[in-house]
């Protein structure tokens, strides 16, 4: 695994370096023109930095989305006093929250350090160890299952095989995350969850706005929702919050795939920005009525995986990317496979 001891060792240290030099700046500037213009640096080496991934599209397309979105939002976010990063957090918090995709909580006395009393952190997390094992055993397991399925995958329909990328990439994101969220967890930091069980979802709202990747969610907040419903209204503010999430998933197809923007999921996410507005709407004067909930958790289901199929896996599997990406999952998997045996003997 030459990724493993070339790449991502040095890109992670340049990274760290990058976030304290932007936690020095922000120190010593006050928010505004002098501290974007002094973090202009970061963002452009943020933005660059997913690139030094060559030999590996997963990897690369994580990193992008780390860095090159979550990480450049909340530069942004900082030069203008707001978001998640603050010059006060502890320099590991800040660390960690500048470079992984995760929402520290604050202590109840206002922006504070995202960090616990040791004790208390201990017992949170001894409490949730069951649980969370279980919960990444399943994972593991559905995710082992798929790789052996796909070597099936020329004798499936097309959407059966859609189906299975969908929920591997689900079980992907939804075991990376935690485990970011546990690593914070071990050193004393207690992080916001990710994923609140989307399956589940009673309406698009619930399903983009609670329960889907929330950390997202909490760095378009204030980028872009809060500004724009300040100036155009809800609507407008929800529309252009759609509309730079389907960007920014086209600037991360074209880190995967290194092919040029299609449009494609810039479409998809514009249809669903315009379903939730229109589902408020008519939440607001109560009509239609609301179906059971069985059934409007199957109907959430059934949109976005039929929409998803149409607009949103075409560009990544297009030109052979799925078996790209199957590959890669492969290597991976016996990578860690491996690695787990000589651990047991």
């Amino acid at each position: 695994m030459e990724l493993l001891r070339d790449s991502i060792p040095m890109v992670s240290l340049a990274v760290s370096a990058a976030a304290l030099y932007a936690r020095a700046v922000s120190s010593r500037l006050r928010p505004g023109f002098p501290r974007l213009a002094a973090l202009l640096p970061v963002v452009a080496f943020l933005a660059a930095a997913p690139l030094a991934f060559s030999s590996s599209a997963t990897t690369r397309g994580v990193a992008a989305f780390f860095l090159a979105w979550l990480g450049v939002f909340k530069v942004a976010l900082l030069a203008a006093g707001l978001g998640p990063l603050d010059p006060a957090l502890p320099v590991l918090p800040f660390l960690f929250t500048a470079a992984l995709p995760v929402k520290l909580m604050t202590n109840r006395g206002g922006r504070g350090s995202g960090t616990h009393p040791a004790g208390e952190a201990a017992a949170a997390s001894k409490r949730c160890a069951p649980a969370f094992l279980v919960s990444c055993a399943a994972k593991v397991a559905v995710m082992a299952a798929l790789l052996r399925a796909y070597r099936f995958k020329d004798r499936l329909p097309l959407y059966a095989r859609l189906a299975m990328y969908g929920v591997h990439m689900y079980c992907f994101f939804d075991l990376l995350l935690p485990c970011i969220a546990a690593a914070a967890g071990a050193l004393g930091m207690e992080a916001e969850p990710q994923f609140d069980l989307p399956y589940l979802a009673s309406s698009l709202r619930d399903f983009w706005g609670r329960r889907w990747n929330l950390v997202v969610p909490a760095v378009l907040r204030p980028s872009v929702y809060g500004p724009v419903r300040a100036r155009a209204g809800r609507a407008a503010g929800v529309l252009a919050t759609f509309l730079v999430s389907g960007l920014m998933h086209e600037v991360m197809v074209c880190y995967l795939t290194l092919r040029p923007p299609t449009g494609e999921m810039a479409a998809f996410f514009l249809i669903h920005g315009a379903c939730c507005v229109a589902e408020g709407w008519c939440a607001a004067r109560g009509w239609p009525p609301a179906p059971p909930r069985p059934v409007a958790t199957l109907l959430v289901v059934a949109f976005v995986a039929g929409t998803a199929f149409w607009l949103f896996f075409p560009p990544i599997n297009r030109d052979g990317g799925d078996e790209v990406l199957l590959e890669e999952w492969t290597a991976v998997a016996a990578f860690v496979g491996d690695a787990g045996r000589k651990l047991f003997q």
